[in-house]
């Protein structure tokens, strides 16, 4: 045959590392009491997000005439947040996850997450948590911690809490997004592009960077602010260049979340994207009640090409995509 396709895209000392690596995330846990779990990846519904992108399969069950459509999780998030309902407590877990996007240097399209939750905590409380993890399996200095406001202003000169979809408009073509701006028409996907584009490779270079307080609209799954409703309690960590984890003061009211998720598939239906079913256990859930909690997903792989001094993704998995 010749081809040598069938080897390993990570080297067998790197898999023993990570191994071990694991390992100690899995000690840092148990040390705190926090439970490991382990929910589906396959589920009926998942994240409405116009920026996620799902992979979906059909199931076809023996004795039904119709196949369904499944999901591939692109994170525990909703099943995680049904055990909390259901009074599991502090729960973690380790899990595959899926996003139909790019492969690349930092990009699998299955990948792995450590997503983990804490009733009773604020957000501000689990960065403190992330940061210990973090100094633990990267011997890293404490992080710093800004907001997405000022770290923005700083490197772009503009808030954009206050900024007009124009004004953002007008920044974007000052760095060369003409074409983009002529059709676009969203100010949160023109704000995560110059975010991602011009701010993530300048900030966490020396130590792990929390930026915290995302503009209200980009709430996702956060709780707003009860101080200023421009911003939502979520946060995201940047270290080298990357971004590890997104985190958030959980959204604990069912009807606002059912909200958000119908505007998502109104934004979807714009772009001409394929609407999504909106998980209606998680919405049943929250109605029942989740207690208050922080929570935050963060990439094992990349944390790992922290750890072991990798610069691509493939070398701290088994079999990237192209060899799986």
């Amino acid at each position: 045959m010749g081809t040598e396709n069938w080897r390993p895209t990570a080297s067998i000392e790197v898999l023993k590392q990570r191994a071990i690596v694991l390992q100690k995330i899995r000690q840092f846990f148990a040390e705190r009491d926090v439970l490991e779990v382990d929910t589906p990846v396959l589920s009926h519904a998942t994240v409405t997000d116009e920026h996620l992108h799902s992979f979906s399969t059909q199931f076809k069950h023996p004795f039904s005439p119709q196949a369904s459509t499944l999901y591939l999780q692109t994170s525990p998030e909703f099943a995680m947040k049904r055990l909390l309902c259901a009074g599991s407590g502090a729960i973690y877990q380790i899990c595959k996850s899926f996003r139909n996007e790019e492969a690349g240097r930092f990009h699998n399209p299955e990948f792995t997450l450590l997503e983990w939750y804490r009733p009773g905590f604020t957000h501000l409380q689990l960065m403190t948590e992330i940061d210990e993890l973090m100094q633990m399996v990267l011997g890293c200095d404490i992080a710093e911690r800004v907001t997405y406001q000022d770290i923005f202003k700083l490197h772009l000169g503009c808030c954009p809490l206050t900024a007009s979809l124009s004004d953002i408009k007008t920044l974007a073509n000052h760095y060369g997004y003409d074409e983009l701006t002529a059709s676009e028409n969203n100010k949160d996907t023109l704000l995560m592009l110059l975010f991602s584009q011009h701010v993530e490779p300048q900030i966490g270079q020396d130590r792990p960077c929390f930026v915290m307080d995302f503009p209200a609209s980009q709430a996702a799954l956060a709780k707003i602010s009860p101080t200023d409703p421009l911003v939502a309690e979520r946060f995201e960590l940047y270290f080298k260049g990357m971004e590890l984890a997104n985190g958030f003061h959980e959204l604990t009211d069912g009807p606002e979340q059912l909200r958000r998720f119908e505007q998502d598939n109104t934004k979807r239906q714009n772009l001409g994207l394929d609407m999504i079913p909106i998980d209606k256990n998680f919405i049943a859930a929250l109605h029942f009640g989740l207690p208050a909690c922080s929570g935050v997903a963060l990439g094992v792989d990349r944390l790992l090409m922290l750890a072991l001094s990798c610069s691509e993704i493939n070398h701290v998995i088994a079999f990237e995509n192209s060899r799986a």
